[in-house]
């Protein structure tokens, strides 16, 4: 009547994300082997947990029961084994990151590539998502976000310098239709739309000695993907609002031009954030040490 701990696992994952899809994804590994491990664990229990649909997947009334009292032990556990991997003085494991995708961008060259050189035991799991994730329900070990929307009730640890959004286009471009002096004037060219997580449409902000405005531009192209919108703007398809750290390279070898300068303030710097653990392995202690040591660096360089 043992069950093995991925399939509590299996069945805390499908609870907490609502669809074998989501929860497979999470964990890295098929919806038929994750629906397989449910399976399996509701036979030896000879009762079922879930509730399917073709559309649903909710908790039978033995299943909130189920997972109520399994949670904590599972959770518990999960501290033990992090206990005993905290003894271990080669850092090693895996460490799993939530991040929006700009901050994931920003802080993968400076940050995560250099860590893995010098621990190469280590693995990092990084789930980019846009919006705001509760990282402990999720599984996570760390998180990356804005400092000002860092839940208060995680230790947070700054990383990096003031960031900014940029409104860029190619040479070509503005001498074909001229160089933006005003947000206002956006109303007359061609922009890359973005279309945030939520599927509201982003209007641009601005702001200049104390007066801000929401720009709700217009073109042929709607995004969600930075890359592509990059790939847009240099193929002069319109001005786009990046984030600058996404096309530094480019605004350094001309390829792009940066307008509004003057319109775009400072936006807060990024923050690594985790809560508090009592028994750390040695692979997230690692992790956070060499981010404390190497946030100055970063800083320098997006200074020069």
């Amino acid at each position: 009547m043992q069950s093995s701990l991925s399939e509590l696992g299996a069945v805390l994952m499908v609870a907490r994300r609502g669809k074998f899809r989501t929860a497979a994804i999470e964990l890295g590994v098929s919806t038929t082997a994750l629906s397989n491990a449910v399976g399996k664990l509701e036979r030896t229990l000879g009762v079922r947990l879930f509730n399917r649909t073709t559309r649903s997947v909710s908790l039978t009334e033995a299943g909130q029961q189920f997972v109520a009292q399994v949670a904590p032990a599972v959770q518990d556990i999960h501290a033990a084994m992090d206990l005993a991997r905290s003894q271990q003085a080669m850092p090693s494991g895996t460490l799993r990151i939530n991040a929006f995708p700009t901050a994931a961008r920003e802080i993968f060259s400076w940050l995560v590539l250099p860590f893995l050189r010098a621990h190469p035991q280590v693995h990092i799991d990084i789930v980019t998502e846009g919006r705001l994730v509760d990282i402990v329900a999720g599984g996570f070990d760390l998180g990356v976000r804005s400092a000002d929307l860092v839940p208060a009730d995680m230790i947070a640890l700054p990383l990096g310098a003031l960031r900014c959004n940029v409104v860029v286009g190619t040479p070509s471009y503005l001498k074909a239709h001229g160089t933006p002096r005003t947000p206002q004037d956006l109303t007359e060219h061609t922009c890359l739309r973005v279309r945030l997580p939520n599927g509201a449409i982003h209007r641009w902000p601005f702001e200049k000695n104390g007066q801000s405005v929401h720009i709700d531009v217009q073109g042929a192209i709607t995004l969600d993907e930075a890359s592509l919108a990059r790939t847009a703007v240099l193929a002069s398809a319109g001005l786009a609002l990046a984030m600058e750290s996404d096309v530094r390279d480019d605004i350094e070898a001309g390829r792009l031009v940066r307008v509004l300068e003057d319109w775009t303030p400072n936006l807060s710097p990024l923050s690594l954030y985790y809560p508090s653990r009592r028994n750390p392995t040695a692979a997230f202690k690692a992790f956070v040490d060499f981010a404390r040591r190497h946030s100055g660096a970063s800083v320098a360089r997006h200074s020069l």
